[in-house]
């Protein structure tokens, strides 16, 4: 993706200075963090998007992607089948007449104990040269821990020939499944975003209901489930020429959400789709952390940090993540532990490097660790995840010609954080 304003001076000129819009980098060791081994799937395919990734709370790892070789689209699915880290041999999780959709974004998943759930685009049965990208959205079901899956079954519930696409799932109370997307059924200029949920392992969705409409329109959207129950969905929404981050929340399970709230008050004005959703996180106490990309008034490349204490009724300033000159910072992903602990990872662009690096908080996004290089080849696609012991683990794809691999590696955070972080903490 090209900068949405000028990438090419941008990646030659931009300077982020550190400290900027609030940021508190704290001169802890990146030694601190304790890395285990790369884990390596090779994937001999034409292309490929993603992945995505979860980890379960017995550490398992759950690693989901659609590739596409010979004109034929598959969504897999594999995990660590034991605790050395070896994967399972992937799944293809689409049926042989199910076609996944051509513009798929990496699909959705969402784990509890043995069940498993991938969200993903399916090409709808009237697509035509007149409707190239119409789509249905499917959800596919493991219930035995990914060793086999139930065929898929239809979340969207208007039956048109349009765009279901850029989804997000998570699992709430009472193992209910909320779903999110972007939806043109109204046949507006911009879509709407809508939300849907199923109460029985996803046999079923419940009548799909639009929450907002004038939405970005590939940008993907973001769920996240707080303890108490709240739900939380961000997305990119449009206000005449200004394109903003935003969260609304739901107190009644999903049921009905509340006004979009704005997240950064970044004011980009940028004619096109940037192409960059947001990620959301949620800890123990309540507090809500979003991560998201924005060029703002001064068309300046960031990924920003801000989060909320009062179920996403107001925002915290924003604080700038990355630091490195003369590279463009991209497609931000967050994992929040229950402590508070997070690390946030994206891409780093440069003319001749693509990066993926990782910056970490222990103490609720007060201060974050410079960021740190984790990939060796050319790596995007990054995607990350934290279960619900602390652990945590992060993914993304590398080009190893002739063919693309995935890679995955855990890390563990350390329990406090250092003496420098303390130090910087306000009295």
């Amino acid at each position: 993706m090209k900068s949405l304003s000028a990438i090419s001076m941008v990646l030659v000129t931009l300077a982020v200075p550190i400290g900027v819009a609030g940021t508190e980098v704290a001169p802890q060791s990146n030694a601190e963090v304790r890395f285990g081994p790369k884990l390596v799937i090779d994937i001999k395919a034409k292309s490929l998007v993603g992945p995505s990734v979860q980890l379960d709370d017995n550490n398992v790892i759950h690693v989901a992607w659609v590739e596409e070789d010979q004109n034929e689209r598959k969504v897999r699915y594999t995990h660590t089948s034991d605790s050395v880290g070896a994967f399972a041999s992937p799944l293809s999780v689409n049926g042989p007449d199910e076609i996944a959709y051509s513009r798929q974004e990496a699909p959705a998943i969402a784990v509890h104990g043995q069940q498993i759930y991938l969200a993903w685009a399916k090409m709808h049965p009237q697509t035509s040269a007149e409707k190239p990208l119409a789509n249905e959205l499917r959800l596919s079901r493991s219930p035995d821990g990914g060793k086999t899956f139930l065929p898929s079954v239809l979340i969207n519930d208007d039956g048109l020939a349009i765009v279901h696409s850029f989804d997000s799932l998570r699992i709430g109370h009472e193992e209910a499944l909320h779903v999110a997307w972007i939806d043109a059924r109204e046949g507006k200029k911009n879509p709407g975003t809508y939300v849907s949920r199923s109460n029985d392992h996803g046999m079923t969705f419940t009548k799909n209901t639009k929450i907002d409409d004038e939405t970005c329109v590939c940008c993907r959207t973001a769920v996240a489930i707080a303890p108490d129950g709240t739900v939380y969905t961000a997305w990119r929404k449009i206000f005449g020429d200004v394109k903003e981050t935003v969260v609304a929340r739901s107190l009644d399970g999903g049921v009905t959400f509340s006004a979009p709230v704005i997240v950064g008050h970044d004011h980009w004005a940028y004619p096109s789709c940037p192409h960059r959703p947001a990620s959301l996180g949620v800890d123990r106490d309540g507090r809500l952390y979003v991560v998201w990309y924005t060029e703002g008034e001064d068309e300046t490349p960031a990924v920003y940090l801000a989060y909320s204490d009062d179920r996403g009724q107001t925002f915290s300033s924003k604080r700038m993540l990355n630091s490195s000159r003369g590279t463009f910072p991209d497609h931000p992903q967050l994992a929040v532990d229950s402590r508070g602990r997070m690390v946030a990872l994206w891409e780093e662009l440069s003319p001749v490097r693509r990066e993926v690096v990782m910056s970490y908080s222990l103490d609720r996004g007060r201060t974050f660790s410079a960021p740190q290089k984790v990939n060796e080849k050319k790596g995007e696609s990054p995607s990350i995840a934290a279960n619900s012991t602390g652990q945590i683990v992060l993914a993304w794809k590398e080009h190893a010609m002739p063919a693309h691999r995935l890679v995955i590696q855990r890390i563990e955070l350390p329990d406090r954080p250092s003496l420098a972080q303390r130090a910087e903490e306000p009295r």
